[in-house]
């Protein structure tokens, strides 16, 4: 069985070969979605009232329960952050999910997650030095100056736990659901993996978004000192 990332086509630009792989065109697929959802409901903003009712009411209550989200995890200094985080977890979600259209997630790729989890990894240290200045510098020599290097390899395996993490639960899904199809006895390949299904391309990609988006803002916030 072949798990590797197929490579659709090959396009050369200024004489550099672009590889054009399943996960740049699903990604796109995912975008595109997220892009005319997005339009929907800026169309819908325009006819919202004073009184919400109906789509109007689901639009706020999910905007209002991820503000809620943002402020319980990183505090209410980085509530900025919550356009972003919005965009992350609604991209996490969708990729998580699309496996149960057959697409291959694009979170079942590394680079997607880790392309994630290193901005991620740059907004802690650039709102840690931004809200606690030398107490952020002075964070890297505690308890004392000697575990500096400790400090420093600790703040770096951040981004490769967070990306990890991700990849890892949704390609091992994939690839578990791959071998029950093959494995299973044909009488039970319209039984079992339904149940299966369940889990891995539904619940654990829920939890899955959940986790990275909570552990990212925790983090930040941790390091920031807002979130006290």
């Amino acid at each position: 069985m072949d798990f590797s990332i197929k490579n659709l086509w090959v396009i050369n630009v200024g004489g550099v070969d672009v590889w054009i792989t399943e996960t740049i065109i699903n990604t796109w697929i995912v975008m595109l979605f997220l892009i005319v959802f997005a339009v929907i409901v800026r169309t819908k903003l325009k006819k919202f009232s004073d009184v919400p009712a109906g789509f109007q009411n689901v639009i706020e209550m999910i905007v209002e329960a991820f503000d809620g989200f943002v402020r319980s995890c990183a505090g209410e200094k980085l509530m900025f952050l919550g356009n972003w985080f919005f965009m992350v977890f609604l991209f996490i979600l969708t990729s998580n999910l699309s496996g149960l259209l057959g697409f291959r997630p694009p979170t079942a790729d590394w680079t997607v997650t880790f392309t994630f989890a290193i901005v991620t990894f740059a907004l802690i240290q650039v709102m840690g030095f931004k809200f606690r200045k030398g107490g952020y510098i002075k964070g890297f020599f505690e308890p004392y100056a000697i575990f500096f290097p400790l400090n420093v390899i600790g703040e770096l395996a951040r981004p490769i736990s967070l990306s990890f993490r991700l990849f890892g639960n949704i390609l091992g899904g994939m690839i578990l659901m791959t071998l029950i199809y093959a494995l299973a006895p044909f009488y039970l390949r319209f039984v079992l993996p339904a149940a299966l299904h369940a889990y891995f391309d539904l619940i654990a990609a829920i939890l899955q978004t959940y986790i990275f988006c909570v552990l990212s803002l925790t983090f930040i916030g941790a390091m920031a000192g807002t979130n006290d």
